[in-house]
């Protein structure tokens, strides 16, 4: 693709979708592969070996308990996409019926629905997951459960607009007065129309789950020590940092490149799903 001047022109959806697929498939690939390679304990220490900088043995350095850095990052991958399949199946599998039932509902039903929608969106969402670890304890499974608690009204709203936009649409009246029943116009030709949003939705969202995930290990309300979850290792890291930079850096770098990678997939998707930047 050329500018008027015949200077090539890289287009942004193109060069986001490839930028985040490449990072994505390369976690991914570490996921698998990584602890299989490795083949080490990411728990086990060595404390004649403490602190150690980053060198050929010990590419990311090892922690204040000798242990290697870099395999707890490649073992603490695995650790985050379950994180993130976890907290958007059960987000995701309660936020969307509830929002088709919603638009569907009586006006009284649908109008409860929201407003209990829009009291969960009041909170930030890290601080709804807070008050809800707080009273669930620290825990690895209950951190998902608070992070899927303020990750269901975005998935509500999402499925409810949707829909209200269907049903007023034309080809929808037109169905309705051949006499197709509900159900089959929601299976048939509803959900492939609203599958495009939820897919960007779900990728944007991962990045979120990350994140949320981090700060809340980073508490000490979510994975607990010797999990190597990212967050629960820069927690331990700062213990030492006056001494050692690494064990902080190379866990905060890891969340970076996850978040920066999910979020260029999620616009490239949503880019070239859309078709606002096709020639």
């Amino acid at each position: 693709m050329r500018n008027r001047f015949g200077v090539p022109v890289f287009r942004r959806s193109g060069t986001t979708f490839w930028l985040g697929g490449s990072v994505c498939s390369f976690l991914l690939l570490m996921a698998m592969l990584g602890p299989l390679i490795l083949n080490a304990d990411p728990s086990r220490q060595d404390l004649y070996h403490v602190l150690l900088p980053p060198s050929f043995a010990h590419p990311c350095g090892t922690d204040a308990f000798g242990r290697d850095i870099f395999v707890r990052l490649v073992y603490g991958l695995r650790l985050t996409l379950g994180e993130i399949t976890v907290s958007l199946i059960v987000a995701a599998g309660i936020g969307i019926p509830v929002g088709l039932f919603s638009a569907m509902a009586p006006r009284w039903l649908d109008n409860a629905i929201m407003t209990v929608s829009d009291v969960l969106f009041a909170f930030p969402g890290l601080i709804l997951a807070l008050l809800i670890v707080s009273f669930l304890g620290p825990g690895l499974f209950h951190a998902l459960l608070a992070i899927a608690a303020f990750s269901v009204p975005v998935y509500v709203r999402l499925a409810r607009t949707m829909l209200v936009r269907i049903h007023h649409a034309t080809w929808m009246e037109a169905l309705t007065v051949l006499g197709v029943g509900r159900t089959r116009i929601m299976v048939r030709h509803v959900f492939p129309n609203v599958v495009t949003s939820l897919l960007v939705q779900l990728t944007l969202s991962s990045g979120e789950v990350v994140l949320a995930a981090a700060s809340l290990s980073f508490l000490g309300l979510g994975a607990q020590p010797p999990l190597p979850e990212w967050g629960t290792m820069m927690s331990d890291g700062r213990n030492a940092l006056g001494a050692a930079f690494w064990p902080c850096l190379f866990p905060g770098l890891a969340i970076a490149m996850t978040v920066i990678g999910l979020n260029c997939l999620g616009d490239g998707i949503r880019d070239r799903l859309d078709g606002r930047n096709k020639k």
